[in-house]
């Protein structure tokens, strides 16, 4: 391809979008039978789109409905109709002429780092304030083993520990935004910055959220907010079945198992 285009092969743009709308069909179009391959090609996107859209969209939308069971849980499909359109209405401008350098951008300043934070959040919540052992009793609990020292060792430590530096030297050396053709202005770099910490600022804002509402001293509240919730306590355990009932009515609430829960 770098000799019929007459270029070097670092000029292909094989990373990014350019890789999958460009480089991609270029190709398949000089195989044989470059139809049919086109289809299986484009076949595989849109499904591995769907299947990743589903995964994230799925998680967003059974942590709120599970938090606010009363307000989305019982208005269920019409709370992912009106997500999924806005959805669509913001993914509108990356079909226009500019929507590649969208991505870009989005593609930089979205996802990456924040997943990477809240990874390290998640993995530290799990190893160390729920705690590895109620974890694993967790895993027992389904599966009817625990898990070995490799897989322990490596939650509490090994994963968060190489995650904490992927994050640290990303904002070090964060990846460039300029294409060969395109310099990016100096404001949609910060946009791209806002953009990174809006998902990065809901962590710390929740923390002082939960911080305002719970009850007690300074002390107290910290405690009680990094304390990991046991549901098997019938009080709570009553309190649940109350939620459960009052989002989906009498019928649907069964028996609870014994498990664990965390307030962060």
């Amino acid at each position: 391809m770098a000799e019929i285009r007459n270029v070097s092969i670092d000029q292909l743009g094989l990373e990014g979008p350019g890789l999958v709308f460009v480089v991609y069909p270029e190709a398949i179009a000089t195989m044989a039978g470059s139809t049919f391959w086109s289809m299986i090609f484009f076949f595989l996107l849109i499904t591995l789109g769907l299947d990743s859209t589903f995964g994230g969209l799925e998680a967003m939308i059974t942590g709120l409905c599970d938090e606010y069971p009363v307000l989305l849980g019982r208005r269920r499909e019409l709370f992912v109709g009106v997500l999924l359109v806005f959805i669509y209405l913001c993914a509108l401008p990356t079909t226009t002429y500019g929507g590649m350098y969208l991505v870009d951008l989005l593609n930089v300043y979205g996802p990456g780092i924040a997943i990477l934070f809240l990874v390290f959040v998640e993995a530290m919540g799990v190893s160390w304030c729920y705690g590895t052992q109620r974890f694993s009793n967790d895993i027992e609990s389904m599966l009817g083993f625990q898990p070995g020292p490799f897989w322990k060792i490596t939650w509490a430590y090994v994963s968060p520990i190489f995650i904490l530096l992927i994050f640290i030297c990303t904002l070090v050396d964060p990846v460039p935004l300029d294409t060969q053709d395109y310099t990016y202005p100096a404001w949609s770099i910060k946009v791209g910055w806002v953009l990174t910490a809006i998902p990065l600022s809901c962590i710390p804002v929740y923390m002082i959220y939960k911080f305002g509402i719970t009850k007690g001293s300074f002390t107290q509240r910290l405690v009680k907010m990094f304390t990991p919730e046991d549901t098997s306590d019938p009080r709570n355990l009553s309190q649940i079945s109350l939620t459960a009932r009052d989002a989906v009515g009498p019928s649907c609430v069964g028996h609870h198992s014994t498990s664990y829960g965390t307030q962060v």
